[in-house]
């Protein structure tokens, strides 16, 4: 029982005998209990130290036991002073850790919080998805999504969206023709989720209950890192964003018409736009998520439309016509 208080077992039993026969000494000590002479000067060492034994003034030499009335009182009292003062040193680093959060807490409100590398964004969006309770909207430009990026997201859309949390997704037109987009886009969907793609997004962006927001840290280069952002009036800025992008976008079930005035597809409209700011096929291509070739592709349908030999013809006949 003894053991509870920090003895080992042998020396509880070294106390019990000495408790029980004062006059033993060390070897008399070592044939009760059955162990030597050494293991017995260790335990009245651990004895002494605990302050359980004390040096006898009627045998000089040897040690007598505290009785338990007094020695083990007074170990209590200095175990319960101990876990006082440890109580006070949690008490002390929760207050400090408590501080630590607060602060950081203040410094990503008022600055943002930079996230570096995907794993720390992965991170972040799975604690968003987790603690959000009304909406989530995301833009995802590119003419495909990385398949392990999709994957680290099925769990919190799926449990989010079970919560009654709405999630609306915009992706590229581009992403039609990429089977592993398109198959998480239709996934979301069959989960009550919406799907929209439009010829040009944005950049990269996930907004949180309208009060959080995720944006590139580097457009060029969005698996760099992505910035928390939380102050309202920058937030709201991208809600409007991402409303206005979400208003001409298309339902991934529903097929892209072309404009009944012109014939055009919203793709080539844009293409036409693109280029008549001076863009080349490439960076056209680039912002449409659409390689060079399939430009070229597009304008030149948009070129026998026109009756145009040259492009620049058919930037003169699209304006004229008022295509742009």
């Amino acid at each position: 029982m003894l053991e509870t208080l920090g003895l080992s077992v042998t020396a509880a039993a070294v106390y019990q005998v000495m408790l029980d026969r004062p006059g033993h000494g060390v070897e008399r000590l070592a044939d009760a209990i059955g162990v030597t002479p050494a293991q017995i000067h260790d335990c009245l060492d651990e004895l002494t130290e605990l302050m359980l034994v004390r040096a006898s003034s009627e045998h000089p030499g040897q040690l007598r036991a505290v009785t338990p009335e007094v020695g083990l009182a007074d170990m209590l009292a200095r175990q319960e002073a101990d876990l006082a003062e440890r109580q006070a040193q949690l008490a002390a680093s929760r207050a400090a850790v408590t501080r630590l959060v607060a602060d950081r807490a203040e410094t990503r409100a008022a600055h943002g919080e930079r996230l570096l590398g995907m794993d720390a964004i992965q991170h972040r969006l799975e604690i968003l998805m987790r603690n959000v309770t009304t909406e989530c909207v995301g833009v995802h430009p590119g003419a495909s999504q990385r398949p392990e990026d999709l994957a680290a997201g099925r769990e919190g859309n799926a449990a989010a969206i079970a919560r009654g949390v709405a999630v609306k997704s915009l992706y590229q037109d581009a992403t039609r023709n990429d089977p592993h987009t398109t198959a998480y886009a239709r996934w979301l969907l069959g989960l009550g989720s919406e799907v929209r793609t439009a010829p040009v997004l944005p950049q990269r962006l996930v907004i949180v209950d309208r009060s959080q927001a995720l944006v590139p840290i580097d457009p060029a280069n969005t698996r760099k890192g992505a910035l928390h952002v939380t102050e309202p009036g920058i937030v709201g800025a991208l809600v409007e964003l991402f409303e206005q992008a979400w208003a001409t976008a298309v339902p991934l079930g529903a097929a892209r018409s072309g404009d009944p005035a012109t014939g055009l597809t919203g793709t080539e409209r844009e293409l036409l736009r693109l280029l008549g700011t001076g863009l080349t096929d490439d960076a056209a291509g680039v912002r449409l998520g659409i390689s060079a070739r399939t430009v070229g592709r597009h304008m030149a349908a948009v070129m026998e439309r026109l009756g145009a030999t040259s492009r620049f013809e058919a930037g003169i006949k699209a304006a004229h016509l008022g295509w742009l």
